[in-house]
């Protein structure tokens, strides 16, 4: 099985802080992501001054202001893009990040990033998907609220704009946050690698650290999971993130997951547990004590540990025949 890559979706949940933001990074390397993502965008070029905030974002920061007003708060300017790109380096960790308009598509790969990222969000925008072709030789699409001949319409743009089958990552998504369990459907992800003929990964917004682990048993490709620093923080997405112990904890089983999955199929006694057939295994041994010349029945035999003498699975070619020794009571049979 190849390495899974894994996408420490750090995204807004830097507050607007370079700092923060930072401390971010720094958990997401400790934790062994392949990637630390976060978001590029203008507030003004996304929302309007009427739209409104989701459901989880008016619980989770203040009500009174505006989607626009809390966009803007959670703005990174160019010269936090650069800091943090310098920084992610220092600290071996690739720098991602999700561009939500025209501008901020340019500003990214101006950056060198060759790696683009489509929120599930922008699925149906065609522009936007031609403009993301163009500028990246790789893509990654979540698709979270689409049905299957939506992600189909969507990678029939993509791939007419440039963008290869093989250089594609679809990922299954469901964008409610936090995502009730009920509402993961993971089966849909083999269904679009099935139906589609894509790469497949999976963008996760549930509590805590099992469905993507069950996702990468199933073959994902790809896992991203936000991360924050502390989920009691303000913020429209800290509720719905792990903390840096749990991005830890989840990384690593993943990684266990990997190697667990790394088997060629046949099912054959591995090397480490080779060495357990003769004490777990059991042998025909006699009950008690057999004189030479006694015919080995059902009464003087029995089963037993240790595993190095004759296999019960020769019992019926056992019984009845004549004991050419004697045997003590627990004796290994020969015969």
């Amino acid at each position: 099985m190849s390495k899974t890559i894994i996408i420490a979706e750090a995204g807004v949940n830097h507050n607007g802080s370079i700092e923060l933001a930072k401390r971010l990074v720094d958990a997401a390397a400790e934790a062994g992501a392949d990637f630390v993502k976060f978001q590029t965008f203008k507030a003004d070029k996304i929302a309007s001054k009427q739209a409104q905030k989701a459901d989880y974002q008016q619980k989770t920061t203040d009500k009174s202001e505006s989607q626009l007003e809390m966009l803007k708060r959670l703005e990174l300017s160019e010269e936090a893009h650069h800091e943090l790109i310098d920084y992610c380096k220092t600290k071996n960790i690739a720098f991602l990040s999700t561009a939500f308009d025209f501008e901020s598509i340019e500003l990214l790969k101006s950056f060198g990033i060759t790696l683009g990222k489509i929120p599930s969000g922008e699925l149906t925008n065609l522009p936007f998907l031609r403009k993301m072709s163009a500028a990246f030789p790789q893509i990654i699409l979540s698709t979270g609220m689409a049905d299957l001949n939506e992600i189909k319409a969507t990678i029939q743009a993509l791939i007419a704009s440039g963008t290869t089958q093989e250089n594609l990552t679809v990922l299954h998504c469901n964008t409610e946050y936090p995502t009730p369990f009920e509402d993961v459907n993971l089966k849909a992800m083999l269904t679009i690698g099935e139906e589609l003929g894509v790469n497949i990964g999976y963008s996760d917004h549930t509590l805590g650290i099992e469905v993507p682990i069950a996702a990468v048993a199933l073959g994902a490709k790809v896992i991203e999971k936000h991360f924050t620093l502390d989920r009691n923080m303000e913020g429209p997405d800290h509720k719905a993130s792990l903390e840096p112990l749990e991005l830890k904890a989840m990384i690593s089983a993943i990684r266990n997951i990997e190697k667990a999955m790394a088997g060629n199929g046949i099912k054959i006694a591995s090397n480490s547990e080779s060495k357990n057939k003769a004490i777990a295994r059991k042998s025909i041994v006699a009950a008690i004590d057999i004189q030479e010349g006694e015919v080995f029945t059902e009464e003087n035999l029995t089963v037993k540990r240790p595993g190095t003498g004759i296999s019960p699975m020769m019992w019926d070619e056992v019984i009845g025949k004549i004991a050419k020794k004697s045997f003590l009571e627990d004796e290994l049979i020969e015969l």
